[in-house]
């Protein structure tokens, strides 16, 4: 049977359509294949061509909208904050955690070449990159952030594609120090996702806001160890009093040694005369840290009965790490002799030493900022003979006492002959009076 005209017409043009599309998808590679071409050449031209690069975020090839986002991310300076932010908002995974990570770049020179992205990898339809624990990356706390990064940032956390976009955003938010970011950072703790609730608390650890405390309570009993042990810190650096039975019901049930002494540590973060005889009991364990938050504890509590048995503590001790924390209790309790053999020398002797200097540090700078006396002895422990390291110390513990009474000796250290320690009296000078205008 012969068919129409017509008929006949249609069918060669259907198959025409369908002998033809290969062609047309192949030219498509081919196409795409040029612009990523051309947005690598962008890329040597520097910020200026972000401009030129800017269209290729809504191409509607994927492979073309990662590489646009790449190519501004390592252009970098102020001109690519706008198009990164629009970016975040990119429903693929990929663009959102290389946009996210080039914001953070920005304020954080470096970051890119060790941040997820720097090892995403592909499977499919999936991408993956690898998470490291134990950041504690963070911006100076006076540098201003736009709102625009932060409410991009926010909605990643809450509703980002993937969850690994989502908890790279919660990472950015913390190491912004992104306080309007909390409300999303805060809801992220109930999303059931391990790594995403644990971004979230180290977040909101370094944004430190207090308020934020009572919402994640309830995580210091989770299941996820590596979550519970973050939430419990949180608990102890942000001291909600309503984490203090929780805390005492881990201590009492504690099966982990890690578990045990972030417990431990963290009742000692919130002063509670109820917990004294705790803190007494735990002195003399067997356990490092265990004793060291004991006493921590105790030097909170600030009772001057307590001191006969802390200095008693302090000259058995062997162990450096509760060492500093006996000292940390002593000079709570009102010893401010600077005396190398003393706790408060002690504490800024060991400035000089790489593995002790984070911790004492943020004891000097707890000391010198609730205790008038014992900041004066911080001051007058500056000397023409005083280390490099012990110097930039002392001025990094006095950026946080938010008083002017630092200001004079932070200026003095500014004219110090070692550039690094005039560089950090600068810093530590600008954080300062930030914080008290």
């Amino acid at each position: 049977m012969k068919l129409p005209v017509s008929s006949t017409l249609r069918l060669l043009g259907a198959g025409l359509v369908v002998l033809c599309a290969p062609s047309f998808g192949w030219q498509d590679k081919e196409t795409n294949k040029l612009k990523i071409k051309g947005l690598r050449d962008y890329v040597k031209q520097g910020s200026t061509a972000i401009p030129k690069i800017t269209p290729y975020f809504k191409d509607i090839d994927v492979e073309v909208r990662r590489e646009a986002v790449k190519a501004v991310v390592e252009i970098g300076t102020q001109r690519s904050l706008e198009p990164l932010t629009e970016a975040c908002g990119d429903n693929d995974p990929e663009v959102q955690i290389r946009a996210t990570d080039g914001l953070v770049n920005f304020y954080l020179p470096g970051y890119v070449s060790h941040g997820i992205s720097a090892s995403l990898r592909r499977a499919g339809d999936m991408v993956a990159g690898k998470w490291v624990d134990g950041n504690d990356e963070a911006i100076d706390p006076d540098t201003p952030i736009r709102g625009e990064i932060t409410d991009a940032l926010s909605k990643l956390v809450s509703g980002g594609s993937s969850m690994d976009s989502r908890a790279n955003a919660a990472r950015a938010l913390g190491i912004l120090r992104a306080k309007a970011g909390l409300p999303a950072l805060t809801g992220a703790l109930r999303s059931k996702d391990s790594r995403l609730m644990y971004e979230s608390l180290i977040a909101i650890q370094k944004i430190r806001d207090r308020s934020a405390g009572p919402s994640l309570v309830f995580l210091v009993r989770d299941l996820d160890e590596k979550v519970q042990i973050a939430a419990i810190e949180t608990a102890g650096i942000l001291g909600p009093r309503e984490a203090i039975p929780e805390l005492k019901r881990v201590l009492e049930n504690a099966k982990s040694k890690k578990v045990r002494r972030a417990a431990v540590v963290a009742l000692a973060q919130i002063p509670e005369p109820a917990n004294h005889s705790l803190f007494v009991e735990l002195l003399g364990d067997k356990d490092d840290d265990v004793r060291g938050g004991a006493a921590e504890g105790l030097g909170r509590l600030e009772v001057p009965e307590d001191r006969p048995t802390l200095e008693k503590a302090w000259a058995g001790e062997k162990k450096s790490s509760p060492r500093l924390c006996q000292a940390f209790a002593l000079v709570m309790l009102g010893d401010t002799d600077t005396g190398s053999l003393n706790p408060l020398g002690f504490l800024i002797n060991n400035l000089n030493q790489r593995a002790w200097r984070n911790v004492a540090l943020p004891f000097l700078g707890e000391l010198a900022l609730k205790k008038p006396n014992t900041r004066k002895a911080i001051i007058s422990a500056i000397q023409p003979t005083s280390t490099p390291d012990e110097k930039t110390g002392i001025a990094q513990a006095l950026s946080t006492t938010k008083t002017a009474e630092a200001i004079p000796a932070l200026e003095a250290l500014t004219k110090d002959e070692d550039p690094a320690v005039a560089r950090e009296a600068l810093r530590s000078l600008r954080i300062l009076k930030s914080s008290i205008q």
